[in-house]
């Protein structure tokens, strides 16, 4: 099945519109529990919504960043993502954050660590681990997320201890960003540069164990990033797996909707790596 070429793509369209419905559609009927506009700040973009199991415990928690090229996005959008993980142990947290030209970087930057740092302080609200947290996003967000567990500022200026940070989940995700177009130009400038956004130039022993999925028919973001993430990490002797994927960029995230969940084993890959982080002590 085939819905808009990939379900979610990477500009916004009718046909996008269409193809995160069909996507999100099977969600209201998951085994599991959903709080939605949660404010983590004032601004109408910073909130977000809870996707937790049933079951009652202390599950490890998820924090998932959707991209949009930090123009565009909706954490309603990226229901089918909570859906899938809550529905399997894991308490997922999806934030909206502020979006150019409201913000540049690193505006947001404080927004994804201040959700975090939500997500640490309200976890036993939602049957979650505040010590056992992994950061995870697509595309843009796969830059934010990484962003947060490479570089200790933000997070530390959130106030969110870095041990309760276990893990790391990267789907598609340019670490080596190199603005090419105005738009981006304009959202990393000056006094900032690529020392301060790229976050390969953040890769050290101190980060956690981390999983890199990418296509590699993907012209949106280059697969050499991944790999460039993934023996960035390796020589510092952090536990890194990379997988890649004969498909698009989007296929890394629109397999875990349900109805193309056959296009790339991402989900699953994604599971196992969540358990076996987790349950290390």
């Amino acid at each position: 099945m085939r819905i808009c070429a990939t379900v979610l793509t990477a500009a916004p369209s009718a046909c996008d519109s269409l193809g995160f419905f069909v996507a999100n559609a099977p969600v209201p009927f998951g085994s599991f529990k959903r709080a939605t506009d949660l404010p983590y700040g004032e601004d109408t973009r910073q909130r977000l919504d809870v996707f937790s199991p049933k079951k009652a415990g202390k599950h490890p928690v998820v924090v998932f960043f959707y991209g949009g090229s930090w123009t565009m996005g909706k954490k309603s959008q990226y229901a089918l993502v909570g859906a899938a993980l809550a529905a399997r142990g894991y308490a997922t947290v999806i934030p909206d954050y502020r979006l150019y030209p409201e913000v540049r970087f690193p505006e947001f930057m404080g927004d994804a660590a201040r959700a975090v740092a939500w997500a640490h302080q309200h976890a036993p609200e939602f049957g979650g681990d505040p010590e056992r947290i992994v950061l995870m996003g697509h595309s843009a967000g796969a830059h934010m997320a990484a962003m947060l567990a490479l570089n200790d500022e933000y997070l530390a200026k959130a106030n969110v201890p870095r041990h309760s940070i276990v893990g790391l989940v990267g789907l598609s995700g340019p670490y080596a960003l190199a603005p090419n177009s105005d738009t981006l130009n304009a959202i990393f400038t000056s006094p900032y540069t690529r020392a301060d956004w790229q976050p390969l130039r953040f890769a050290s022993g101190r980060a956690p164990p981390t999983l890199l999925l990418q296509g590699l028919d993907d012209t949106l973001v280059s697969p050499a990033q991944t790999q460039q993430m993934h023996d960035a990490l390796q020589s510092y002797d952090v536990p890194v797996e990379s997988h890649f994927y004969a498909r698009r960029h989007a296929d890394t995230i629109a397999s875990f909707a349900l109805v193309v969940r056959f296009r790339t084993p991402a989900l699953s890959e994604t599971l196992a790596f969540l358990q076996r982080i987790s349950d290390a002590p």
